[in-house]
């Protein structure tokens, strides 16, 4: 386990990402945004615009839309702060890529969490409380999301469920 690691979840625009960031800010650390999102349409690179405009200018973004483990233990030092927005959007970039992407780097994520130096914050999508999808890709996302969460959460020494901007701490180990 990472004592320093703490997963965010919550649903869509529950303030998961302004939660995060807001302990970024306060870890007093240097902050690196690790960004998993794809600008596939222009309601996305809206969305990936109005991120970017609520951080600070001197935070550095590095794109991971496949490479999550790699990237971390890239830029992983024990003076930074490590946000990652979001494991959803990784996963779902991971189940396009095909079964062997998808296996490799998950198993690449759990193994390198629980060693990275430094502060980590893990924003990810709550989607076990919605309706069960009609299709079949859907389905598998949703599945895969949710033992994921399960697993990065093991891996965390801090949880945080984020509903309507207000975050309840599920688990914080001293």
């Amino acid at each position: 386990m990472n004592e320093r690691a703490e997963l965010i979840l919550g649903g869509v625009r529950s303030g998961k990402s302004a939660y995060a960031e807001a302990q970024a800010r306060a870890s007093g650390l240097a902050v690196h945004v690790i960004a998993t999102a794809a600008a596939g349409d222009t309601e996305m690179a809206a969305r990936i615009a109005a991120h970017r405009a609520r951080r600070p200018g001197h935070w550095v973004t590095h794109e991971a839309e496949s490479a999550l483990a790699a990237t971390l233990a890239a830029v992983a030092a024990p003076d930074r702060c490590l946000l990652v927005d979001c494991l959803g959007l990784w996963v779902s970039n991971l189940l396009h890529a095909g079964e062997a992407a998808f296996t490799a780097e998950r198993a690449a994520l759990l193994e390198q969490l629980p060693t990275l130096p430094g502060r980590i914050l893990l924003v990810s999508n709550e989607v076990g409380w919605g309706l069960v999808p009609m299709n079949a890709l859907a389905r598998r996302f949703a599945d895969e999301l949710g033992w994921l969460n399960q697993a990065v959460a093991a891996r965390c020494g801090r949880v945080a469920l984020l509903a309507a901007g207000l975050p309840l701490i599920l688990k914080d180990t001293p």
